[in-house]
């Protein structure tokens, strides 16, 4: 592998690794409390499977992000790196998905279930929500790119030999 393309690769890997985990720990940080009338309630991530969901997901791509950085460009591993960055872009995808469908819940609430939206009474905390979803989708964007660039990588010297 050349070096501007290792150089290419380790800015992605980085960006991925920063966005991921920077949507971890936003998420994990959200908490706000409101009164409403005389009731109180707290609005926090672990009160949802979904955002528990994303935050461990994002997490798992941390530290997998990390310890991909350290590998050598000689190592026979970047082929098993494939398959994992397969499971890793599936893994945010559906973790994004789920942390999406309850926000929007949360955001516009659904009048059939008869369930009321709650980002009027906790801005704070659905602004919170909204910046780590956008985090954990410019990551899943970057492992994206990671994945066809992967791809490419293995494929393109298989196509090289049949011409």
């Amino acid at each position: 592998m050349g070096k501007p393309k290792r150089i290419c690769l380790l800015l992605l890997r980085l960006l991925a690794l920063g966005s991921t985990l920077s949507a971890a720990i936003v998420m994990a940080a959200s908490h706000e409390e409101a009164r409403f009338f005389s009731l109180s309630f707290e609005a926090k991530y672990t009160h949802t499977p979904a955002f528990k969901y994303f935050v461990i997901a994002n997490a798992i791509a941390s530290v997998y992000g990390f310890f991909v950085l350290f590998l050598p460009a000689e190592s026979l591993l970047w082929r098993l790196v494939l398959c994992f960055d397969v499971i890793l872009t599936m893994l945010l995808t559906s973790s994004i998905a789920a942390a999406l469908a309850v926000a929007q819940i949360g955001k516009n609430g659904n009048s059939y279930a008869g369930w009321l939206p709650i980002c009027d009474q906790v801005a704070s905390y659905c602004r919170q929500v909204s910046g780590a979803l956008a985090l954990g989708l410019l990551g899943l964007l970057v492992y994206f790119l990671l994945l066809l660039y992967s791809l490419h990588s293995l494929l393109d010297p298989l196509l090289l030999k049949k011409t």
